[in-house]
């Protein structure tokens, strides 16, 4: 699962260079989605929650006694992107319009620094 949290933080990082804005977004969310439950599967060895709230995900792994105070910010900032980079009622707007490169480009650093930091627990 790891290794499709990498793939999905390589694909934001592509449609950030071309403008695709909206769907760094999202899929900035979804790598860290993805390397969350990793970690879940990997050092508390159970199936990770259905959700994809990243703040479930977090506070599962705080309840399994990880401290995630070093990405929390992050997870907050990227938690809304799976709603509001693809869904007009949730965006006040068409998602490709309303979104900057300015806060594409914040999505796509914090999802970079939460996967370093999963990487470095999933080897330790």
């Amino acid at each position: 699962m790891f290794k499709e949290a990498i793939k999905e933080l390589e694909l934001a990082r592509h449609l950030l260079e071309i403008g695709y804005l909206n769907y760094a977004a999202f899929h900035s969310h979804q790598a860290v989605e993805k390397a969350l439950r990793a970690l879940v599967i990997a050092r508390l060895r159970m199936l990770p929650p259905k959700t994809h709230n990243l703040l479930e995900l977090a506070e599962k792994l705080r309840n399994g006694g990880i401290a995630i105070n070093d990405v929390l910010d992050d997870l907050r900032d990227l938690n809304p992107h799976y709603l509001v980079a693809r869904y007009p009622d949730a965006a006040n707007g068409v998602p490709s319009e309303v979104y900057s490169r300015r806060e594409a480009e914040h999505c796509v650093e914090s999802a970079s620094r939460v996967i370093e930091w999963v990487r470095r627990l999933l080897m330790s």
